[in-house]
């Protein structure tokens, strides 16, 4: 390459007496009222210049104009560094070059901010990203998801897996999520959906006699922006032909496994473990339990049958989980407006101080035997949730994440993933009145389960696995409806006649009526499991361009509102509410 022969971060002491060429950024300059010296960083890492003047007078003259962020070519020879001046600190400590010649290739104007600050407003940050990505945090967890996506192509493909690409414009499907709708210009007045997830392409891939398919897909959707989310994101996405459960989670399991290596770190052991849906609601209050700390929820409702405590009562179930800290009054109260914002009415407790003497308004209407039941360890406090089993799980669930977050309780050092299975096939909307899906409309149903979906829906177990790593939900998938009787009932009990279902999926169900084979799949957020593989706590720090909280683009001010003859081209009219 004319550019350069060499890359900074590589020389070695080896390489003493090698005349060579790099190129890359001024780090840092320091003119040492003669002798100036550069630190010049790529990709790789930094090598330290020396330019003497009695040695390169023409080089000196250029390097006393070097600001930070100049764009630099500098040839000379690798030279040995005296050995009080030796950094450890740096891979390339013991060496620098001596130019002979420096140009400079690009200039930058002031920075908005310097590199190496660690307090820059995020905002600021997005704004000039170019600069924020060449900071070693980015750059680190950029090359690492480049790494792990790298090797999960590797092992699916291995495998005997077909990347298959699938289209983003397609129709409209309920995913849980907003679609982000596309206007068609030669179609006025209809709409392309972006795809939610390629579900339904998937699934027409093994039908089509591809029976293992998988790629990197890119998805859209519509929903609030969080530390895990962002409106577009990747999935690697799998489906498997005449699968069962175990072959699509060990197919999965080995991609996490291969991607950890690839990144230098040790791999969680295999199989991951399992439990079902029932069990991590009532032990956790989750179906994403985070396993690195204890607090589980632990059940008092039969003891609590005839308490004089009236909301213990008369409430469906009654929970409690025993905290290692004596909270005082004002904790309390925080404490209790957490629980609020997850649906309690209050959150009633029992405070054992250091003397093991139990402090609480609740405790005079408690029997003995009820105090033996909730009895705990000196500086403890004992949380209660009394109501509905839904909101017990819901509160109790909040509370345990909270504390596990604010007492900082989890083992940091440890990694725990694990599959939660046998979920529920549908859920009750009290807003809408009906029966929903848990996971999708096309999830499978536990063999034996079929003839509850009509006479007790929620009864009904699903086929459906999530996979969790640290508290965060990676990814779901389920083995999938592959008669299409069965799906036909299954859009029957979530409410969709047979006039919408055809509507909607009429491309489906004739699919199925064509020899479909069992099936089953699955889709893990790569941002998410990457955030997890760098110890990032928000997936913007491993999206090379991402939106933030409003919604905007703060790198390019999108998105901007469009010219009427744009609009009216598309046959779309913009509506503003007032605020």
């Amino acid at each position: 390459m004319s550019w350069r022969d060499a890359l900074c971060g590589e020389i070695r002491a080896d390489d003493v007496g090698r005349t060579i060429t790099v190129a890359g950024w001024a780090d840092t300059r320091r003119d040492h009222g003669g002798l100036v010296f550069v630190d010049l960083r790529d990709h790789t890492g930094i090598l330290q210049l020396v330019v003497n003047p009695e040695l390169a007078a023409e080089a000196a003259a250029t390097a006393h104009d070097v600001r930070n962020e100049f764009v630099l070519q500098a040839r000379g020879e690798v030279v040995r560094r005296a050995e009080a001046n030796v950094n450890p600190s740096l891979p390339t400590g013991e060496v620098e070059l001596q130019v002979q010649e420096l140009a400079v290739l690009s200039r930058s104007e002031p920075l908005p901010f310097q590199l190496d600050d660690e307090n820059v407003d995020e905002t600021l940050r997005l704004r000039y990203r170019w600069l924020d990505l060449r900071r070693e945090r980015m750059q680190r967890n950029l090359r690492l998801s480049g790494a792990a996506v790298s090797a999960i192509r590797r092992k699916m493909e291995e495998l005997g897996f077909v990347d298959i690409w699938t289209p983003s414009l397609g129709k409209g499907t309920p995913e849980g999520a907003r679609d982000f709708l596309v206007p068609v210009r030669l179609q006025p007045g209809k709409f392309f959906a972006l795809a939610q997830s390629p579900q339904v392409y998937k699934q027409l891939s093994v039908i089509g006699g591809f029976d293992r398919y998988y790629q990197i897909a890119t998805c859209w959707r519509d929903e609030d922006l969080r530390a895990e989310r962002q409106f577009e994101f990747r999935q690697l996405d799998v489906e498997i032909a005449f699968a069962e459960r175990e072959a699509v989670l060990d197919v999965l399991e080995q991609a996490v496994v291969a991607a950890f290596e690839a990144v230098g770190r040790t791999p969680p052991e295999r199989p991951f473990p399992r439990i079902t849906w029932q069990e991590a609601m009532a032990r956790y209050g989750s179906d994403r339990p985070d396993l690195r700390y204890g607090l589980e929820l632990q059940d008092g409702t039969e003891v609590t049958r005839g308490s004089d405590f009236g909301v213990f009562a008369g409430a469906e179930r009654v929970r409690f989980l025993t905290v290692p800290q004596a909270f005082s009054r004002t904790e309390l109260e925080r404490l209790e407006q957490v629980a609020k914002e997850w649906g309690a009415e209050g959150l009633a407790y029992l405070v054992h101080d250091e003397e093991g003497e139990v402090r609480s308004p609740i405790a005079k209407f408690l029997s003995e035997d009820e105090l033996a039941a909730f009895r705990a360890e000196p500086s403890s406090t004992v949380l209660f949730a009394a109501d509905t089993e839904q909101t017990v799980a819901r509160v109790l669930g909040g509370l345990r994440a909270h504390l596990g977050r604010e007492l900082e309780l989890a083992d940091t050092t440890r990694d725990e993933l694990l599959w939660v299975v046998d979920f529920p096939l549908f859920e009750w909307s009290e807003e809408d009145g009906r029966w929903t899906f848990s996971h999708h409309m096309f999830t499978g149903i536990v063999p034996g389960h079929e003839e509850l979906i009509e006479s007790d829906p929620g009864a009904a177990l699903s086929q459906a696995y999530d996979l969790v790593w640290n508290g965060w939900e990676l990814g779901s998938g389920s083995i999938r409806i592959h008669d299409r009787d069965v799906q036909s009932r299954v859009f029957a009990a979530l409410g969709l006649s047979e006039e919408e279902a055809r509507s909607k999926f009429g491309y489906l169900l004739e699919a199925l009526r064509m020899g479909a084979p069992p099936h089953g799949g699955f889709a893990m957020g790569i941002e998410r499991f990457v955030a997890l593989l760098a110890g990032e706590p928000n997936i913007r720090e491993i999206v090379p361009f991402p939106k933030v909280s409003s919604g905007s683009d703060p790198l390019t001010g999108a998105p901007t509102p469009m010219p009427e003859d744009v609009l009216r081209e598309l046959g779309v009219q913009a509506i503003v509410q007032p605020d």
